[in-house]
């Protein structure tokens, strides 16, 4: 099908409002609440982007509002110019190629549906238009909506559909293209929860379907570790760090992605690196971690040599462990919060101003307490081995190397 190739991509927005791009529509606003990059020439939307999309591949560009992810998404899609860098598909440099010569199709949040005709004319619409042979048009729009479970529904018009069924029949339309590459901007975000987690499902489904590239875009980091087969996390216009969900989840390159990824998030509390020999431990006011073995080689190896080093530790809710009172080792919090969940329980402690997060399975639960933990109940707890993420203080960069 295709591969995609972003070459230090730049998206600078100029001063100049109401300057026009190349296909005489006025050039899209950055997105708001970012702290991008300001110069001479104007926002820096997108900064040095590169990235290698292969064919069938499906990638996930993920980050919270105004981080550049939709500006990229409209860049390979030719709706925005790009400001510096080549775009590649498939190996030709198609910076300066229109939309409709791009071979790909893209599925937008709002749907784009046309309210006056029905979902059968929706999904035929741009076959039509290429004057495709009526016959060939009604083999694919049927087959289509086979897939996508809405056959029953193609002489409907939008307004009698729920928003799911709306999305389906945008990525149908998108489908009978047959494109190289599917662009899909936070399609699920107008959805309901229980809507999105059947729509995941179903992406997921049609992706093993459908002989297709995809890139996909979505704020929401649960999309993002579900959906994708390598996930692009930014920030600010920059990427941040690309790997597998599970990559980036266990080994997460610096801050920001640590506590972007992971939910609820990874719990983050100033500490100093003591080195003694081999062994490095962790030393707050009111407790001491012993680091595992096989992270203190990791460490050793990248270099932490320092007898003493401020850092930034962190450690995921669910690498947090019940343990008994007084247990060498145990950490003791003052619960400030109980969040019962059903089949666990998050639990806010207090150590000595710091805020840790637990998560518990509720079988877990000692029977006498019941389903909760009391408000300012002691607990007591440890980190798992190979929980504890370490974090230069200046930088923000992981310092344990995966």
């Amino acid at each position: 099908m295709a591969e995609i190739v972003l070459k230090n991509i730049k998206k600078i927005y100029p001063n100049e409002k109401t300057k026009k791009h190349r296909f005489g529509k006025k050039a899209k606003e950055p997105e708001k609440k970012s702290n991008l990059q300001v110069t001479d020439e104007g926002v820096v939307a997108v900064q040095d982007f590169n990235l290698t999309v292969h064919d069938r591949e499906f990638v996930v560009l993920v980050g919270p509002s105004g981080c550049g992810k939709s500006t990229t998404l409209r860049m390979i899609a030719g709706l925005e110019d790009i400001s510096s860098g080549d775009l590649l598909i498939d190996g030709k440099r198609v910076n300066d190629v229109a939309p409709k010569d791009r071979d790909i199709a893209m599925v937008f949040q709002s749907y784009a549906l046309y309210p006056n005709m029905t979902v059968y004319e929706n999904m035929a619409f741009t076959l039509k238009l290429k004057k495709v042979d009526p016959k060939v048009i009604d083999e694919k729009v049927r087959a289509a909506a086979e897939t996508l479970g809405i056959t029953q529904y193609l002489d409907r018009k939008p307004k009698a559909l729920s928003g799911g069924q709306r999305q389906r029949v945008a990525i149908g339309r998108a489908i009978v293209r047959d494109p190289k590459v599917f662009l899909m901007d936070e399609p699920l975000s107008n959805l309901d929860a229980k809507l999105r987690n059947q729509m995941r499902a179903e992406l997921i489904k049609l992706r093993h379907k459908v002989n297709g590239t995809f890139i996909y875009v979505t704020h929401d980091q649960t999309e993002a570790m579900t959906l994708g087969d390598r996930i692009v996390v930014m920030r600010d216009g920059f990427v941040q760090q690309i790997g597998t969900p599970q990559e980036v989840f266990n080994h997460p390159a610096n801050l920001f992605v640590a506590g972007f990824i992971g939910m609820p998030q990874m719990n983050f509390f100033p500490a100093t690196l003591v080195r003694d020999g081999a062994s490095y431990q962790l030393k707050t006011p009111k407790f001491t971690v012993d680091i595992a073995p096989d992270t203190c080689k990791k460490l050793a190896a990248s270099g932490v040599d320092a007898a003493k080093t401020d850092v930034t530790a962190g450690a995921r809710p669910e690498q947090i462990e019940l343990v008994a009172p007084g247990e060498k080792g145990a950490i003791c919090g003052k619960i400030v919060v109980s969040e019962l969940m059903g089949a666990t329980v998050h639990v806010h402690a207090d150590v000595n101003g710091s805020e840790f997060v637990l998560v518990i399975n509720t079988v877990d639960f000692d029977k006498s307490k019941g389903s909760s933990f009391g408000i300012g109940d002691d607990i007591w707890f440890k980190f798992e081995p190979d929980a504890v993420h370490l974090f230069d203080k200046e930088t923000e960069k992981n310092l344990i190397q995966a």
